[in-house]
């Protein structure tokens, strides 16, 4: 029997070490270093369990010689798991999803199993008994033959019943509860994560399965566990949203087959999550037209256009040092505007507390909000409200100036379909589109005073 090989590892990032050290170099974190078992002296080709009987035969080719082809994709049903992923679910690919405890990530991916309903689909769950998983499916109503359960936290066990199953599709719930016996410590340890994590990366890359692997998030809202766990897999999302609403956003952290830049938007129901198809209607629907202080934005988020509405609140501070409270925003975003407010346009906003929201709960990183945030900004501080149906697309500059923002087209387009009258968008975007071609009324303007003198 062959010795016993330990390491240390640091339980706040992953960092490996031959010893122990006081303070991490991965993370500068102190006092994180724990010593795990990696393998037993187990021999680990006896305790694996292979999944194709011929072996591959590797060899060097020349990149002119690779005919290059497009992949294949299982289309599901749910519209919004395509968009996010790249327009489906890639044959072998490994997708990581992580998101809060209670988000629904469970239920999301549940749901979407048994709507694959053209292929043999494995539910493991490491975390819920049978019974607990019935009960969820029965909420869903959604019939499925081809949807199978399996409750167990060895992977020995679950490769040997994926051999005989042969699951087209693979989902884990969760990557945390499960335990290789090659490793001796306990499950949702480095190593261990780690080692499931790579038996699952060979099951799927050997036999072009796609596997989920659903995963925790810790307190920072990080994804638990070693970094490398999201290196190994093609796929990153997050599950988000606050529990309080109904809506929650799964977004794109790394995808090797499409853009990072995409989101898909659910509404959590007592049926299951409801794919929400038009979210614009819905960031916007509970606006109050006659108020000071709101005004919409047209962004965008990966290929969809989004109109979100965005509130500030502008009053005199109280105290001696003026608040900056922001929810959905850049707080460092919103003090480069009010500084551009104050020295090009001359309002004084040094002895005022300054509060901006973005509806509905969502985060939003585009630029192309500033010309609406300035607005918001600047109704509330005359205290008179904008004019309704106008919308704003532009990114401010630090001169003051409205800069252009990409895919302009799509944003007037989705401002028209809404039903709004005018838009205000950067002079340097008339390049890029035909006003003549909009039933909305298109106003290019270049300066932030411009808008201004134009609104009040």
């Amino acid at each position: 029997m062959s010795k016993i090989k330990t390491a240390f590892f640091c339980s706040n990032c992953g960092y490996e070490s031959a010893k122990w050290l006081g303070k991490c170099p991965g993370c500068s974190q102190w006092n994180t270093f724990t010593e795990e078992i990696l393998d037993k002296g187990n021999n680990k080709e006896e305790n694996w369990v292979g999944y194709t009987a011929e072996k591959r035969n590797t060899k060097t080719v020349a990149l002119s010689d690779v005919i290059s082809t497009t992949e294949k994709r299982i289309i599901t049903k749910d519209t919004e798991l395509n968009r996010v992923l790249g327009g489906g679910i890639v044959p072998g690919s490994i997708i990581l999803v992580a998101g809060e405890p209670g988000i629904g990530k469970s239920t999301l991916f549940l749901q979407n199993g048994l709507l694959i309903d053209q292929l043999r689909v494995l539910y493991i769950s490491g975390e819920e008994s049978e019974q607990q998983i019935k009960m969820r499916a029965d909420r869903l109503k959604i019939v499925n033959d081809n949807f199978y359960l399996l409750t167990e936290t060895s992977t020995q066990t679950i490769f040997q019943e994926i051999k005989k199953l042969k699951p087209q599709v693979v989902i884990v719930d969760s990557i945390q509860t499960l335990q290789s016996n090659i490793i001796d410590s306990s499950a949702g340890s480095v190593s261990q994560i780690r080692e499931c994590a790579g038996e699952f990366q060979k099951f799927a890359k050997e036999t072009d399965t796609p596997v989920f692997l659903i995963g925790h998030i810790t307190k920072d809202g990080a994804i638990a566990g070693p970094k490398i766990l999201e290196h190994m897999v093609d796929t990153v999302l997050q599950f988000e949203g606050d529990r309080h609403y109904a809506y929650r956003i799964l977004r794109t952290l790394k995808n090797r087959f499409g853009s990072t830049a995409e989101l898909g938007i659910y509404e959590m129901t007592g049926d299951g999550m409801r794919i929400v198809s038009n979210p614009s209607e819905i960031l916007i629907a509970q606006r109050e037209e006659q108020l000071s202080g709101s005004a919409i934005a047209a962004t965008l988020e990966g290929m969809r256009p989004l109109l979100i509405e965005v509130q500030a609140l502008v009053t005199q501070s109280v105290y001696g040092t003026p608040q900056r409270t922001v929810s959905g925003f850049d707080l460092r975003r919103l003090q480069l505007l009010l500084a551009v407010l104050e020295k090009r346009g001359g309002f004084q906003f040094g002895m005022k507390d300054v509060f901006i929201n973005i509806a509905g709960g969502i985060k939003v990183e585009d630029p192309s909000i500033d010309l609406a945030v300035i607005c918001a900004l600047l109704s509330s501080y005359e205290d008179v409200p904008l004019p309704a149906h106008v919308c704003f697309a532009g990114e401010v500059g630090l001169n003051g100036e409205i800069r252009a923002v990409n895919r302009i087209e799509q944003r007037i387009a989705e401002a028209e379909k809404l039903g709004f009258e005018k838009i205000i968008v950067s002079r340097y975007n008339k390049k890029s589109f035909d006003p003549k071609a909009y039933k909305i009324n298109v106003t290019a303007l270049s300066r932030v005073d411009e808008v201004y003198q134009q609104l009040f």
